[in-house]
């Protein structure tokens, strides 16, 4: 079956920096319902549009095509006391950015009494390489694709 709208897709990845320093490789297959459903990168879907099972490719995106530019009005600095005891590096916490909107920050820095936060994806502003394999592809099902995601093992559970 080739790969195409409203196929579930089933690939292993390794994700590299420009230097080819590995920073991500699945020990799980991803599983994605192809076709525009924001469910991968679209430079990835249009790679492996009509490909099959056994599809190979190593792709080489700019920050744009990736993950986005950084934006420094994504990063926040707060004072301490306004955190829960414990609060560590490499931690998460929700808040509003400035549009209001839910966001999640990432826990960048603890500099005496501020806590620097960073709404950026953490590859944000870098080009990457992908590696690639298609290890599965079938039709997606009706509930998944009124969905907008794949369902089940190693998909989306509800």
């Amino acid at each position: 079956m080739k790969i195409d709208k409203d196929t579930a897709v089933t690939l292993s990845y390794k994700v590299a920096d420009a230097q080819g320093k590995l920073v991500e490789q699945s020990t799980a297959p991803m599983v994605y319902l192809h076709g525009g459903y924001g469910n991968t990168l679209p430079k990835i879907e249009e790679a492996l549009n009509g490909q099959e099972r056994g599809f190979q490719t190593v792709l080489a995106l700019s920050a744009e095509d990736a993950f986005g530019l950084r934006d420094e009005d994504l990063v926040r600095t707060i004072p301490r006391s306004q955190f829960p005891p414990g609060v560590k590096v490499g931690g998460q916490l929700e808040g509003r950015g400035a549009d209001g909107r839910e966001q999640v920050f990432n826990v960048v820095k603890i500099k005496g009494d501020t806590v620097i936060l960073d709404a950026n994806h953490p590859l944000a502003g870098k080009a990457l390489r992908f590696t690639l394999k298609v290890t599965d592809v079938r039709a997606a099902t009706e509930e998944e694709i009124a969905h907008r995601h794949v369902h089940g093992e190693h998909g989306h559970h509800h």
